[in-house]
């Protein structure tokens, strides 16, 4: 399952649920922050306006964690998305298993992705049940070094909206793998860079790579952080037959694929 101005840092890489690293054995966290634009996988999510975010972490000794996280949205209340309207919120819970292994790093869990809203009956031409933006994801991630490469795979019968809901039309197996350095110029300063590839399971339009490259500060007070994302998902053959707006990341005419900077500001409790 969902932007364009200058934003904030990158919470932690960029505008996701925060997950607490290094958080302490058994313990609760929590973070709040503000970006200019929400920026997921290279797309806005808040068509380039700006959004609040904010999460709750607890980790357990063994490596186990649970938790929450919400961000205000735009994308989905949309003139062209008939089947969920008048969401404004994203709601994430996701609990996983971190460890260690020599040198390796290493995670697995399951995040589920919500967007309450209103929900519309599907249109007349269809006799499928509706399909939501509500999205269910597997991912793993293996970090070595200041390195991190990290798979999430799709396992709702639909990833964010795409597809309906016979096996050959569903958006299940839907994945996006990509792969992030974070190089620390002294102990309080790191600059990040990012590449990845979304793939949409029987939309291969909506396909596309995205990448980023940014700095963060901790103020002491927070972090804060400039960052510049960009994809190759314009000018794609979509669902709009415009030529100004023949994307599938053309949301009420505004691409929200397109390139951005953005201002973030997180600070962790």
């Amino acid at each position: 399952m969902q932007q364009k101005a200058v934003l904030i840092a990158i919470l932690a890489a960029l505008s996701a649920p925060a997950f607490a690293d290094d958080a302490p054995a058994s313990s609760f966290s929590a973070n709040v922050g503000v970006v200019s634009d929400y920026i997921m996988r290279g797309i806005s999510q808040s068509q380039h306006n700006p959004a609040l975010q904010g999460g709750i972490d607890y980790a357990h000794a063994s490596g186990v964690y649970v938790g929450t996280w919400a961000s205000t949205v735009n994308w989905v209340n949309r003139s062209d998305y008939v089947y969920q309207k008048d969401n404004k919120v994203e709601i994430d819970l996701y609990a996983g298993y971190r460890s260690t292994l020599g040198d390796f790093s290493y995670d697995l869990g399951v995040v589920r992705y919500y967007y309450p809203g209103d929900f519309n009956k599907a249109p007349s031409n269809k006799t499928q049940n509706t399909v939501t933006a509500n999205t269910t994801e597997a991912y793993v991630s293996v970090g070595w070094n200041i390195l991190t490469l990290k798979y999430n795979r799709a396992i709702s019968p639909n990833f964010v909206g795409w597809g309906d809901t016979t096996p050959a039309t569903r958006s299940r197996g839907s994945d996006y793998i990509d792969l992030t350095a974070t190089y620390p110029l002294n102990e309080t300063i790191n600059l990040i860079g990012h590449i990845g590839h979304q793939n949409v399971k029987n939309n291969s339009y909506a396909n596309y790579n995205d990448w980023k490259i940014g700095i963060t500060k901790d103020t002491g007070y927070g972090v804060v952080g400039l960052a510049y994302t960009d994809t190759n998902a314009r000018y794609k053959d979509g669902l709009v037959n415009n030529a100004d707006y023949d994307s599938a990341y053309n949301w009420t005419r505004k691409n929200v694929a397109e390139g951005v900077f953005t201002l973030s500001y997180l600070k962790t409790f």
